[in-house]
């Protein structure tokens, strides 16, 4: 529990207190008002605004952690387990079920990883005390509040992200007012305890972000030596365009017809990818080239296909999930505490690779990398 100073306490329930009239005025009930905030104080969702990995990390290692077969094969399995709510999702949005699995997998490893923090108090703490888009947030505060109303979530099940983002695909508040679905028929949109419900309101968001049915999100090329040409997912051209420059698909062949963005996600000496309206689509989910690609390469293992084939210009590149849990273990037999060895890179983990790097005689910067796993292993 963060412990504020006295003046720091009465400005959060100054705060809140207008937060509270702001949703009474916009038609929440008072009851719902008063069980959702009484008593409340602020949370650490501050803290962690400027620490979100998708802009933080290097893109090999944010991707590495979200793809990979571990991830693909858990993925294969639950597009068979919900067929018929994915193929009803498909038939109604356009939307293929890889896709809506992916971001399923990337966004809460399929249900697993919610986030524990309470929504409402993340969004009061973020519209009272963060030091930008407190406008932004105070509206998402509304929201959540909209949806306790409205009897779709349950207080004990909406929990979330630092953000407030939460559920089965961790829906903003007022994304989920605007989007979500009963796909399941039972009455109420609950992307919590309902995947089915969770997979429809999915679909249906990256319908109304401009999905087009039956369209590739885009594919890896190989860009000529020494390319310094466009690029961007704002830099769009055809086809026709980005072969004249010398790109081609990595097997040397012509990229075929339509229109597409150049996306170099580490420069020209890494992948390179053409992209369609349909990557935006998934970028729009969250603004992210590295979070897009996640979900896009995820997408095409669970449809059988490969992964990024060119390496990423690093020598010390990033790990699977199943390679942190070896890290951690490791650590661990080395006296370390970190915790379970759970694939989740935390505080414990960062401070007891940094030890271990100044022992090894490695930079100092708490990344579990494939060196600091290949000198723990001893090689």
């Amino acid at each position: 529990m963060l412990v504020l100073p006295t003046s720091a306490r009465a400005d959060f329930s100054d705060c809140l207190a207008e937060l509270r009239q702001a949703a009474a005025s916009a038609g929440v009930r008072h009851q719902t008002i008063t069980a959702a905030t009484e008593g409340m104080t602020p949370n650490d969702a501050v803290s962690f605004m400027d620490k979100q990995p998708e802009f933080t990390t290097p893109v090999w290692d944010y991707v590495a952690g979200l793809v990979d077969e571990e991830r693909a094969e858990e993925g294969k399995q639950l597009l068979h387990k919900y067929a018929s709510a994915l193929h009803a999702a498909q038939t109604r949005y356009g939307v293929d079920p890889a896709t809506i699995v992916a971001v399923w997998g990337v966004e809460s490893d399929f249900g697993k990883s919610f986030g524990k923090r309470s929504v409402i108090q993340s969004l009061a703490t973020l519209a009272c005390e963060a030091p930008r888009r407190n406008d932004y947030w105070r509206k998402e505060f509304v929201a959540g509040l909209k949806i306790l109303d409205s009897g779709d979530i349950q207080a004990e099940e909406f929990l979330g992200s630092w953000a407030g983002a939460f559920g089965h695909t961790q829906f903003m508040p007022s994304t989920f007012l605007t989007t979500a679905v009963d796909h399941d028929g039972d009455g109420r949109r609950n992307i919590a305890s309902s995947a089915p419900d969770a997979l429809g309101s999915t679909a249906n968001f990256l319908h109304k972000a401009g999905w087009r049915a039956g369209e590739r999100w885009g594919f890896e090329v190989k860009l000529p030596s020494g390319y310094s040409g466009p690029s961007g997912r704002r830099h769009r051209q055809s086809l026709s365009q980005w072969e004249a420059r010398g790109i081609t698909k990595l097997d040397g062949s012509g990229l075929g017809s339509g229109s597409a963005a150049l996306l170099l996600p580490a420069g020209a000496d890494g992948p390179a990818f053409l992209v369609t309206k349909n990557f935006d689509a998934i970028y729009s989910y969250n603004a992210s080239d590295a979070y897009a690609l996640a979900i896009c390469v995820l997408s095409d293992l669970l449809r059988g296909g490969h992964g990024i084939q060119t390496p990423w210009p690093t020598d010390d590149p990033g790990l699977s999930r199943a390679e942190r849990r070896e890290l951690q273990a490791l650590l661990t037999r080395q006296g370390y505490d970190v915790g379970d060895a759970d694939g989740v890179i935390g505080t414990k983990s960062k401070e007891a690779i940094a030890d271990f790097q100044s022992r090894a005689g490695l930079p100092r910067n708490g990344r579990a990398s494939l060196k600091v796993l290949n000198a723990l292993r001893g090689r």
